[in-house]
């Protein structure tokens, strides 16, 4: 049966029109209900606070609602939300809770001594802890920077090879090893990244710089602790990788204005390098890298930086382990018993093999000791050349404050110098001695102006102390070698100058108050207030006034050749001079002169007798003690009446060595 959807049209005619709107808005709403209708999803059960299983009330149109709040489409009509462009930006990670400054301290010692065991447990199995390190070495607390420092320090001292490290080639990493060698090759190249990264985080740190996070005095103090760390790695390991890096530390520190502690101690690890370098390659380049930082500085440095030169061992003799042809052996204790072992039957044809095995290995073992031997000397010969050159180029730009440390270092190797160079060298000790002879007569006499006084005593050089060095340079020049010594008439090299200055220094010696006083002794100031004379802050060396004089009165009285040629007049006028300078020196100095004496009057004692026997006397005239020619002062007119005060003198020594000088006449 059809149904009828729409009224006949009669009945349509009579419906009134609003009708037909109610109709429409009544289906449309309902549509609208339909698909507004929530719809449950079903999911899992939840459990309420109260310890009850229950439904999950979200639905689906609240999960729909949050996805389109979370997703970087969704926006309102509005525009208060975020764009796209904010939302595809990353979100930044929330940092971590910082720790008290004391549980991070104790924590970064956990990880820092677990580091540590591991890698000296096994350094080939577990050298990537070196990373753990690092990264603690570049921690915001000052302290814990420090104990990643000195972790490091003794890790690399322990693990540091006995050999250096060789760069792998492109032929060596394209080559086919074993397994062994690969592990040993990842071990040398893990060490020595972690190593170079070290180096630079201690070359840094070194400099003391301030930043935000590190103000002056954190700074001071980390600078403290990475230059102990590199001078105590440079001695320990010298012969490691990047000991460039090492030096280039301490050579900075050295070249500071200021001269402190820390550059105290770096001297030290400097000098203690020269003194143990047997090869010479540490020491060739550390006397590089200083010279080219004094040519940069113009020779403005500390006096005690060039003084490191005395302690090279420069063409010297070894007490062990230094024969050209042969390797020296340790001597074997004589307390020590060698074990016993059964004798092993061997075949005529293995001892035969045996003994040219061991020949050959003999004559392996004295060749690598020829070449070392060789290989040394080529070394400290450049050494030597480059210190030489720095020598001579503060002598030739007149530095003041390095003048003494020059003429020591000449002294000491001047056995060395080439007798080329003798004539010039001993026209600059001249020219030195004349200018500190000017500079003597032109200080200030008047105490008007106590503070022109003052200034002009802290730049003014010691003089006598210069003049006296450069006596002991020249005479150690000549007797340095032997053949140049026997030779100095031919050579030209005549040193008389040297001893008329040396006579006319002994008197005013005589009033000098600090001529037992050292650069490095301390001493109170006068409790008067008094201004006196001191040469404490500028002394050329640290040897004292007395020690000089009494090396040069031992060059000039007593050379190691030809003794019995110094003329009697020369020997009766110092001894006269050495007699009177007696009474006024302190303790030490006046026994010191003494033994000198004995010595002298031993050597020389029937040519000298008149000094002390009237009836003997060959001079006429008058003794002169201020003359200014050694042979003019006719000392055989006088005695030594000086002998008779010593006899009372308040040390026992001093009469002891009175008498035993007189018994030698």
């Amino acid at each position: 049966k059809r149904r009828r959807l729409s009224p006949p049209e009669d009945g349509a005619r009579n419906m009134p029109g609003f009708a037909k709107h109610d109709l429409e808005a009544d289906y449309a709403q309902r549509l609208a209900k339909k698909q507004t209708k929530e719809k449950q999803k079903n999911k899992l059960m939840i459990k309420t606070q109260e310890g009850r299983l229950a439904e999950n009330p979200r639905n689906e149109g609240q999960e729909g609602a949050d996805d389109d709040a979370d997703s970087f489409l969704a926006s309102d009509d509005e525009g208060d939300g975020d764009s796209g462009v904010a939302d595809l930006q990353p979100k930044p990670k929330p940092k971590k809770p910082r720790l008290p400054p004391k549980e991070e301290i104790r924590l970064a010692k956990e990880e820092l001594a677990k580091a540590a065991q591991s890698i000296s447990e096994d350094p080939e199995e577990h050298i990537g802890q070196l990373g753990t390190l690092i990264e603690l070495a570049n921690h915001d607390n000052i302290t814990v920077k420090k104990l990643a420092l000195a972790t490091q320090l003794a890790v690399y001292k322990d693990v540091i090879p006995g050999y250096r490290i060789r760069p792998l080639s492109q032929a060596d990493l394209a080559g086919k090893v074993s397994k062994e060698v690969k592990r040993q090759r990842a071990f040398e190249q893990g060490l020595l990244n972690g190593y170079k990264n070290y180096l630079s985080t201690l070359s840094h740190l070194a400099v003391a710089k301030t930043s935000k996070k590190i103000d002056q005095q954190a700074a001071s103090s980390l600078a403290t602790v990475a230059i102990s760390c590199a001078r105590t790695l440079l001695t320990s390991a010298p012969h490691f990788n990047n000991r460039g890096d090492l030096m280039g530390i301490l050579v900075k520190k050295l070249a500071s204005r200021s001269y402190d502690a820390d550059s105290a101690n770096c001297r030290e690890a400097i000098e203690k390098l020269f003194q143990e370098d047997e090869e010479g390659h540490a020491s060739l380049d550390m006397v590089t890298q200083l010279t080219k930082m004094m040519k940069g500085k113009s020779y403005n440095v500390h006096e005690s930086v060039l003084n490191t030169f005395l302690h090279l061992r420069l063409l010297s003799e070894f007490s062990h382990k230094a024969a050209p042809n042969h390797v020296d052996k340790d001597k074997p204790d004589e307390n020590f018993k060698k074990p016993k072992f059964k004798k092993e039957f061997r075949t005529k044809r293995e001892k035969k093999v045996m003994r040219e095995r061991k020949q050959v290995e003999k004559e392996m073992k004295q060749a690598d000791a020829a070449v070392s031997y060789e290989e040394r000397d080529k070394n400290q010969a450049e050494t030597l050349k480059l210190v030489f050159v720095a020598y001579f180029r503060i002598l030739k730009e007149r530095v003041p404050h390095l003048k003494g440390a020059v003429l020591e270092g000449l002294a000491k190797y001047s056995h060395l110098i080439n007798q080329d160079f003798f004539g010039d060298v001993l026209e600059v000790l001249k020219d030195l001695i004349n200018e500190a002879e000017a500079a003597q007569e032109n200080d200030p006499e008047d105490e008007g102006d106590e503070e022109d006084l003052e200034v002009d005593e802290a730049a003014r050089r010691s003089a006598t102390r210069e003049s006296l060095l450069c006596i002991i340079t020249a005479f150690a020049l000549l007797q340095g070698q032997l053949d140049v010594a026997k030779q100095a008439t031919a050579l030209s090299l005549d040193l008389t100058f040297f001893i008329k200055h040396l006579y006319r220094t002994i008197i005013p010696l005589s009033m000098d108050l600090d001529i037992e006083l050292g650069g490095k002794i301390a001493h109170l100031s006068d409790p008067n207030g008094l201004h006196v004379p001191s040469t404490k802050d500028n002394k050329v060396n640290v040897a004292t006034t007395a020690v000089l004089l009494l090396r040069s009165l031992q060059s000039v009285l007593l050379p190691p050749t030809n003794t019995k040629s110094v003329p009697p007049v020369r020997v009766a006028a110092f001894i006269k001079q050495l007699e009177t300078l007696t009474l006024q020196l302190p303790q030490k100095s006046a026994i010191a002169v003494q033994e000198l004496l004995k010595q002298v009057t031993k050597t020389h004692s029937g040519r000298i007798a008149a000094l002390w026997h009237t009836e003997e006397r060959k001079g006429d005239g008058v003794f002169d003690p201020l003359s200014q020619e050694v042979e003019s002062s006719n000392p055989f007119a006088s005695t030594v009446w000086e002998g008779e005060l010593l006899r009372h003198h308040f040390d026992p020594k001093v009469r002891e060595a009175v008498k035993a000088v007189e018994g030698n006449v």
